[in-house]
């Protein structure tokens, strides 16, 4: 049965913490529907009703584009390991273009000034309620490790290469929507 919370309780924000990847979720009134794994470490809990994430470089950047058109989010984990779960939070958020002075304030605060190559946006959700489920139906899986690529990738193109990658790939949503990164 779902039970829903307010906010994040220390359990709950306890069961994030050992979570090796979540799953962003978010649309406009109009166009298509996102929904995105996350992982590489770029989550924080940043108060009982915040939280934020590292959004790094990726073939779109439609997470972006919805939050300036509607600002609606949904993030979900499911637990792949130890005891079944699935944890939802809904609400609001922002994209924080990196170079921003609300940025390099998370990224400090957060992420304790850690920003991986190709970091383009930090997102903050406002968060206004919680659900959990069973998560009964959700397999077990064993984690190993987190893939390199993504950070390798962005070391090889280097900040000109990603700059060029925004504007050409992330610039825009699938639906022609402003992502905001268009400030590099």
């Amino acid at each position: 049965m779902a039970k829903q919370f307010p906010g994040l309780t220390p359990e709950l924000k306890d069961f994030i913490g050992r979570q090796h990847m979540f799953f962003t979720a978010s649309a406009c009134a109009e166009g298509r529907i996102n929904l995105s794994p996350k992982g590489l470490d770029g989550f924080r809990v940043t108060g009982d009703n915040e939280v934020a994430f590292l959004n790094l470089t990726g073939s779109g950047n439609e997470t972006a584009a919805h939050l300036l058109a509607d600002g609606r989010l949904t993030i979900m984990f499911c637990a792949f390991e130890g005891p079944p779960m699935i944890l939802r939070l809904y609400g609001h958020a922002r994209p924080l273009p990196r170079g921003s002075a609300d940025y390099a304030r998370y990224l400090a605060d957060a992420f304790h000034g850690k920003e991986p190559a190709g970091a383009r946006q930090i997102v903050v959700m406002d968060v206004e309620l919680v659900q959990t489920s069973c998560g009964f139906g959700v397999p077990l899986y064993e984690y190993k490790a987190e893939r390199p690529s993504l950070v390798r990738w962005a070391e090889q193109k280097g900040e000109d290469g990603i700059a060029d990658y925004w504007r050409e790939k992330n610039a825009v949503s699938m639906d022609g929507l402003p992502t905001g990164i268009d400030q590099v």
